[in-house]
């Protein structure tokens, strides 16, 4: 991977790490300076999707539109994450991590993995009807470099769970 890859991707997962945090923890803040948050993390990604996939006058028809549905719900998801997140945040910042909440908390985090995977197979036969399978591999390649981008902004931040002694 190019540096200039490699500084988009972190750039992009920092975006959209600020983005779910912003999300997170500023509830004061105007819905109009989310959007356009939201609106700039998208746009940044996109363009490094558009960058890296290479699409041809056709396959740019076909592939774009599907894009914009998967990224609208995978969007849901991650709001989730970003919940998620916030309520971790709480139960440790306030000391209030019961065995409860530990499995309510788990449990949800399995549920959005589960989502996210059934998210990625409901798209690969969209993906797959408008774009030959070498970058239909190529566009999930993108999508988990920058997953793994964001979950790594995220570990950095999330504390382990502290135990009793």
């Amino acid at each position: 991977m190019n540096t200039k890859w490699k500084n988009k991707l972190f750039c992009a997962g920092f975006m959209a790490a600020m983005a779910w945090t912003v999300t997170v923890s500023a509830q004061d803040k105007p819905a109009d300076n989310m959007q356009i948050l939201v609106d700039k993390v998208r746009a940044d990604k996109k363009l490094i999707v558009a960058d890296n996939m290479q699409l041809t006058e056709n396959e740019a028809k076909g592939f774009w539109p599907i894009y914009s549905q998967y990224q609208d719900e995978l969007f849901l998801i991650r709001a989730r994450s970003a919940k998620l997140i916030s309520d971790y945040r709480n139960a440790y910042n306030n000391n209030a991590m019961t065995e409860d909440v530990a499995r309510t908390l788990l449990d949800e985090y399995i549920n959005i993995e589960s989502l996210t995977l059934k998210l990625r197979k409901k798209y690969i036969s969209k993906f797959r009807e408008v774009l030959p399978e070498t970058k239909v591999v190529r566009y999930y390649q993108i999508e988990n470099k920058i997953q793994a981008a964001l979950y790594y902004e995220f570990a950095v931040g999330i504390p382990l769970i502290k135990l009793d002694k």
